[in-house]
């Protein structure tokens, strides 16, 4: 029996809304979708007569006494949902500023019926004209750590518009984060989870140059990029104490074992020895998180340390014969790059 699209829930969580909110439910109750929840959060009483409207026209309205947070009002809503419309197929959350249209709205809905288990993202195109600074380059540098950190590959991380199947609407209650970093927190909890993640084309729309948006671009980024903070400490620390000991071991060593460059060589082993213990034990307890054996774990990361290191000392030491700049500074260039494709492997295959 074909699902029913209009039986998807529809999420709007909003805050000091205006009319464009109204104008949307109008909109959905046209094109047939029947389960319209909407979350005051916390909106001053001013805009009450919004939320009375809205439930004048066949939704159910959700309030928090108190602003809890973007995050915290589509959990309200997706518990609701979870609760009391257990036989509709998803839910599909959109923004109440009029950023997302109806016609998107019903093909991230029919998307998700199409892909079960998919967790469906209604993705812009950032490259068309019209699009805010900030909106622009906050999605592309989002994009860029997403990748690197995380080997996610999205096209738009920043939109609203998603849809969720029944079945995962209870793993997104229990998702991390109360405001903006929340939708962070569901593109790394499928990463986690190996929920995927299918992208659905939708247009771009900003109105006004999106001066509707309750983003702050300073305390919410702040909150989003602390998400990569355990990724970043473990990258920098280790990357630092394996410089700083080289840097101290070829002082220590020049004149022993100077002759033929193996300096070099014995500072690059006996620094990586001391970063690479420290890198796993980081990675393995805080980054990844990982849940298989500690000594199948070691294996791999051995494996690869060995690699790294004898890749390192080989270049460091070509490279120096060469051009005989720095070795520290040579060090930093080589390692740099063997770190980042280092970071990869641990994430796709040592702690996977």
């Amino acid at each position: 029996m074909p699902v029913d699209i209009t039986q998807t829930a529809i999420l709007i969580p909003s805050l000091n809304p205006d009319e464009k909110m109204i104008r949307l439910i109008e909109n959905l109750k046209n094109g047939g979708f029947c389960h319209i929840i909407c979350v005051d959060d916390g909106s001053g009483s001013e805009y009450g007569h919004y939320f009375e409207e809205a439930e004048k026209l066949g939704c159910d309205v959700l309030r928090h006494c108190v602003n809890m947070g973007k995050g915290r009002g589509i959990k309200t809503g997706l518990n609701y949902i979870r609760l009391n419309y257990p036989d509709s197929p998803g839910v599909v959350t959109v923004d109440s500023d009029g950023q997302h249209s109806v016609e998107d709205t019903i093909k991230c809905a029919q998307a998700m019926i199409d892909n079960p288990g998919s967790v469906i993202f209604g993705c812009r195109n950032f490259k068309e004209e019209g699009v805010p600074f900030k909106s622009y380059y906050g999605n592309t540098i989002t994009r860029a750590v997403m990748k690197m950190f995380c080997g996610i590959s999205l096209s738009d991380t920043q939109t609203g518009l998603r849809a969720i199947p029944q079945d995962l609407i209870e793993t997104f209650v229990t998702t991390k984060g109360e405001r903006y970093e929340y939708e962070m927190q569901q593109i790394l909890l499928c990463k986690e989870k190996d929920i995927p993640i299918t992208e659905v084309p939708i247009k771009t729309i900003y109105i006004e140059e999106n001066k509707g948006s309750h983003f702050n671009p300073l305390t919410d980024s702040i909150r989003i990029y602390a998400q990569f903070s355990r990724f970043i400490f473990a990258s920098v620390s280790s990357f630092l104490v394996d410089i700083i000991l080289f840097a101290l071991f070829v002082k220590l060593f020049i004149i022993p074992f100077g002759e033929g460059e193996r300096y070099i060589l014995i500072s690059t082993i006996a620094a990586r020895v001391i970063s690479a213990a420290w890198n796993f034990m980081v990675n393995r307890m805080a980054v990844f998180k990982a849940r298989t054996g500690i000594i199948k774990n070691a294996a791999k990361y051995a494996v690869l340390a060995v690699c790294q290191l004898a890749l390192s000392a080989l270049f460091v030491t070509m490279i120096f014969r060469l051009t005989h700049i720095n070795e520290t500074v040579i060090k930093v260039i080589v390692d740099s790059i063997l770190f980042l494709i280092s970071f990869q492997i641990q994430r796709e295959v040592v702690f996977k």
